[in-house]
């Protein structure tokens, strides 16, 4: 069966659960072992101390390491992606932050994209520099080529422990290729060591872009985004081959950042819906782009779907994306004050930060979610004090480009 049919029961037995429909909450701290050997055998799996036999059960132990609502969530977020596994984290960034300190030690050298998430830029440019990770930055214009050089004349190639970028870009919807970037990897990889390709692709979510299929090792997500998809719960993801999420998931236990059961039956209830509340968005995007690049107020619209076949990024986006998405970003002709304006008089539109929900959200990119860019870097990512940045939900679109059209007679 397609992931959208099996979201509804995959992982879960009802009649272990005194017949309940629905996955309940497992509110406990802990779990009950039916015997020493048993106990003995969950924690050597859990603590990494061997790896899982064939047809084993993996018990449970502690919510800090597993729990029935994580589990069954985990099994289903693997159907989109068809990941071989799946860790769930408290956010977006634990996951994203997991997956560098494991594969991140000092002298190590990360290789990422530009522009990134503002959290995941804080993290790299404050936190792994000051632990003596070496950093390099690419973006959407730089050839594989170009990469490589930048990263032989580092004096940092062997070192290179990581590759990892965020496609589409948040806010300026630019594309990274991924299968170059797994190129990249395999250039400097040493012996049998891997460099893991890591990708964010919260921007398109489970149902538009596949990155495992593509050639990336790691696929990470805000589940807070379009996973959970009504403003209401927080929470991460990270998907891979076994091996690789089973040293997450080490890490994991010892970090503490796991998700609780609240997080996994939301997210699991979620799941449901999923497919129709993006096809609502994406269709609604598609719709709201083409009437904005038409509107005399706006300088230029930032959207995958606008791409011609000129553009150099035009393949990628047919190569990768099954579909531009929903997120848009759009120039006002002006500057701060003509974008705050804007802001200020929507009225179906929330001016908020986050995207990926049920209800269309508006943030000005420049000084909120990406203030802590140092401005030139911002600039030359064009993300300038014009840019306003989009997420469309599942409202009507004609009401949604009513309400912009009158928020653009006050600019």
């Amino acid at each position: 069966m397609r992931p959208e049919s099996l979201m509804m029961s995959f992982g879960y037995k009802p009649e272990l659960s005194e017949g309940a429909l629905k996955c309940p909450i497992f509110q406990t701290s802990t779990f009950v072992f039916k015997s020493a050997e048993e106990g003995k055998a969950f924690f050597e799996v859990a603590y990494g101390h061997r790896l899982q036999k064939p047809k084993e059960h993996l018990g449970l132990i502690y919510s800090r390491i597993n729990n029935p609502d994580l589990e069954i969530l985990e099994n289903r977020l693997t159907l989109w992606d068809e990941a071989e596994a799946c860790a769930v984290f408290e956010s977006g960034l634990a996951a994203i932050t997991t997956v560098m300190l494991e594969y991140l030690k000092p002298g190590d050298l990360i290789l990422y994209s530009e522009p990134l998430y503002g959290g995941t830029d804080h993290f790299i440019s404050h936190f792994l520099r000051a632990m003596g990770v070496q950093t390099i930055s690419f973006n959407a214009d730089h050839s594989e080529k170009e990469i490589i050089r930048l990263v032989q004349q580092s004096g940092f190639s062997a070192k290179l422990a990581l590759i990892y970028i965020e496609t589409p870009a948040n806010p300026t919807n630019s594309l990274i290729d991924i299968a170059m970037c797994k190129k990249i990897g395999r250039h400097f990889r040493k012996e049998d060591k891997l460099i893991p390709v890591a990708v964010d692709n919260t921007y398109m979510g489970p149902l538009w872009q596949h990155p495992l299929k593509l050639g990336a090792d790691i696929v990470l997500y805000s589940a807070t985004k379009y996973i959970g998809g009504h403003s209401d719960v927080i929470a991460g993801a990270c998907l891979g081959s076994n091996e690789i999420i089973s040293r997450i998931k080490t890490l994991r236990t010892f970090l503490g950042n796991m998700a609780g059961p609240w997080t996994g039956w939301l997210l699991m209830r979620s799941l449901e819906t999923l497919k129709p509340r993006m096809e609502i968005q994406g269709k609604n995007a598609k719709k709201i782009a083409a009437w904005l690049v038409k509107h005399p107020k706006v300088e230029k619209v930032y959207y995958p779907g606008l791409l011609k076949k000129s553009d150099p990024q035009y393949a990628t986006f047919k190569k990768q994306c099954l579909h531009p998405g929903a997120m848009l970003s759009f120039d006002i002709k002006g500057d701060e004050k003509k974008a705050f304006a804007f802001l200020n008089h929507l009225e179906l539109i929330k001016l908020a930060v986050s995207l990926g929900s049920t209800e269309s959200l508006a943030e000005h990119p420049a000084t909120m979610t990406h203030c802590d860019m140092p401005e030139p870097l911002r600039k030359s990512m064009h993300i300038t004090e014009k840019m306003i940045r989009v997420s469309i939900g599942v409202e009507h679109v004609d009401d949604i480009i009513r309400d912009m059209e009158q928020a653009l007679r006050h600019v």
